[in-house]
């Protein structure tokens, strides 16, 4: 897609720094508004693809690259989830096996677990800011909705809460997500 020239390797973590691709969105409208407003270069959108080490399980408590993966995650605007689904003898799964559904929960529960973290540090700051009257009680309010929700090990992108008010931290379970899953073309 980027034509970029990335390390494959076949074991976990071959790759410690995310590896960046952008592509240009092609757009033909974008030729019919230069031709209405007589623009002499026609700029296509770029979207950025971050392409970060797999997560495994306990990566919310340090695990694997753990919290330097958990942070390259937090600067995306979306997720897309690449889940294994095929076997090959030659390339090693994290967990020795592969399970689809293993790694989709390990996944959505390490972004969970993280994000209770976050929420936990951010209400006990919320709390004093509130006594000084620094930011309005919708603030606290939401944070704890967000927890309790998240406590049923749920991601928030299932919910139907405002988390507009707690936007500044990020969470990562509140980020627009899709599965993509890496099959074997033989099977399809």
């Amino acid at each position: 897609m980027t034509k970029n020239t990335v390390l494959a390797a076949n074991y976990p973590f071959a790759t410690i720094e995310p590896n960046v691709g952008v592509v240009n969105l092609p757009d033909s409208r974008l030729e019919v508004l230069a031709g209405i407003f007589g623009s002499e270069r026609i700029l296509p959108a770029p979207v950025s693809f971050v392409d970060i080490a797999g997560i495994v399980r306990g990566a919310s408590e340090g695990e694997g690259l753990g919290n330097k993966f958990l942070a390259n995650i937090r600067e995306a605007d979306a997720i897309a989830q690449v889940i294994r689904g095929f076997e090959d003898s030659d390339v090693v799964h994290v967990d020795g096996k592969v399970d689809a559904a293993s790694d989709m929960e390990t996944i959505n529960t390490e972004l969970v677990l993280a994000d209770l973290q976050t929420l936990e540090k951010a209400e006990a700051r919320y709390e004093k800011e509130l006594k000084g009257r620094k930011i309005e009680p919708i603030v606290v309010e939401t944070a704890k909705k967000a927890r309790e929700f998240l406590d049923q090990g749920k991601p928030l992108s299932a919910s139907s809460i405002d988390l507009e008010p707690i936007r500044e931290l990020g969470l990562l379970t509140a980020k627009p997500f899709i599965y993509v899953f890496n099959v074997d073309e033989a099977v399809l």
